[in-house]
């Protein structure tokens, strides 16, 4: 793979010859994790939509609070890393990324979860942790290749039944919210199943009541008895 990564403790801006590079299938400009450094870079400009047969684009920890349009023409792109920025919305042309199928948006400023992200039919992955994310559209149902859902630390108060969709789920993580419920058909989640992987899902730190804590450490199998408990009252 044609790949370049740009490095400086003072990135400011992508140096414009790299648009020239239209062969480039991996481009990093992100500081080394042991580093715990942050780029000030806070703007991806246009261009970016020259680099057409990029696979990868690695750009966290910066300090992007925009991202162009022209992110929807790299038709090629699998993989995008944003975690660690500043921003607080997406371009709609982000979900003409057919082939994207790991997207990581942790530690930014978005309050929902971008409706354009649904559009993203090859999507496996995404991480929008630790951001200030109160509602889920029910278009995330669209998502059926989905096997990773990242949402700790965020302020959802409910989940829409339509997560329930999303059977190639293996590792939802939904710590930190407030959620006081969940949906009826959460044990059809049948994937995830956290007795056998205690990764696979997680609670902790939400006001839960139905079902309560306890019901939840029992897995899928348990949360289904509640519900249908529920529903012989």
């Amino acid at each position: 793979k044609k790949k370049l990564k740009i490095s400086g403790r003072e990135l400011l801006s992508v140096p414009t010859q790299v648009f020239g590079m239209d062969q480039l299938q991996v481009l990093e400009m992100s500081p080394e994790r042991e580093s715990c450094l942050r780029y000030r870079m806070e703007l991806l400009p246009q261009e970016i939509g020259h680099l057409r047969n990029l696979t990868c684009l690695y750009v966290d920890s910066n300090n992007l609070k925009k991202i162009p349009a022209e992110i929807g023409t790299l038709s090629r792109l699998e993989r995008l890393t944003l975690s660690n920025n500043s921003l607080s919305s997406l371009p709609s042309e982000i979900g003409a990324l057919q082939r994207l199928h790991s997207l990581h948006l942790a530690n930014n400023s978005l309050t929902e979860l971008p409706a354009p992200l649904c559009q993203l039919r090859s999507l496996t992955f995404l991480d929008v942790s630790d951001n200030k994310i109160d509602t889920i559209p029910s278009s995330i149902r669209y998502l059926e290749k989905l096997e990773t859902l990242l949402l700790l630390f965020n302020s959802l108060e409910s989940l829409p039944e339509d997560v329930c969709l999303l059977r190639n789920l293996h590792t939802l993580w939904l710590g930190n919210n407030r959620l006081r419920s969940l949906p009826a058909a959460f044990g059809e989640l049948v994937n995830l199943d956290w007795g056998h992987n205690y990764c696979s899902c997680n609670f902790e730190g939400n006001p839960l009541e139905s079902p309560p804590p306890e019901v939840c450490s029992r897995g899928p199998e348990g949360i289904r008895d509640y519900f249908s408990s529920l529903h012989r009252i």
